[in-house]
């Protein structure tokens, strides 16, 4: 079996749902990669950023890869140039895309500039809602914890700025958008956070 890898997803430039779709559809391209399951889209008020930018859209994308860490990063960074990410992007500025590796199968990688799983990720809720609902129950190989024991544990004022999508693209029928998008065979799990 190919190791499995969730990827986060951002945008608040643009057509967010476009790029999203737009994405979901690279990564199903990658040769030797396949999209399992993704989240619903949830609407986020940013963070961090200097720019005063629009609020963002965040999901999170599961696959399964037969590429390393290292190549599969390679194969999103070129994805982002293609949907129209500026190569010189500050991480401090309002995006048309961001795409993270989260999780890398279970394994710790510090290797230069990648650090998986991703460093920040247990911090932000805009990271960890849509995760947590497709892998609620994966867990995060360096602290031992779920995706939801690790969203549960942060301050409620981080998880209300983070909300489904209102308008689900989106993803009306997610069947319909799944098979839409060839995101394939696992409908994303519901993630029991906020009952």
């Amino acid at each position: 079996m190919s190791p499995a890898a969730y990827i986060g997803f951002g945008s608040n430039l643009g057509n967010r749902e476009l790029q999203f779709k737009e994405a979901v559809r690279a990564l199903g391209r990658i040769p030797g990669t396949v999209v399992t399951a993704h989240s619903r889209l949830f609407e986020t008020e940013p963070v961090d950023l200097s720019d005063a930018g629009p609020m963002f859209l965040n999901a999170a994308i599961a696959v399964e890869t037969e590429l390393s860490a290292v190549d599969l990063l390679a194969r999103m960074r070129r994805i982002e140039l293609a949907l129209g990410k500026s190569p010189r992007h500050r991480s401090d500025m309002s995006r048309t895309i961001d795409l993270d590796l989260l999780l890398y199968d279970s394994e710790i990688i510090r290797d230069g500039e990648m650090e998986i799983p991703h460093p920040r990720m247990r911090f932000r809720a805009f990271v960890l809602a849509p995760l947590a609902d497709i892998a609620a129950s994966v867990t995060h190989p360096a602290l031992n914890r779920t995706i939801e024991d690790l969203l549960r544990e942060l301050p409620c004022e981080d998880l209300g700025k983070v909300r489904p999508a209102q308008d689900p693209v989106e993803f009306g029928a997610r069947q319909e958008a799944d098979s839409d998008l060839g995101s394939g065979k696992m409908a994303p799990q519901q993630a029991s956070w906020n009952d």
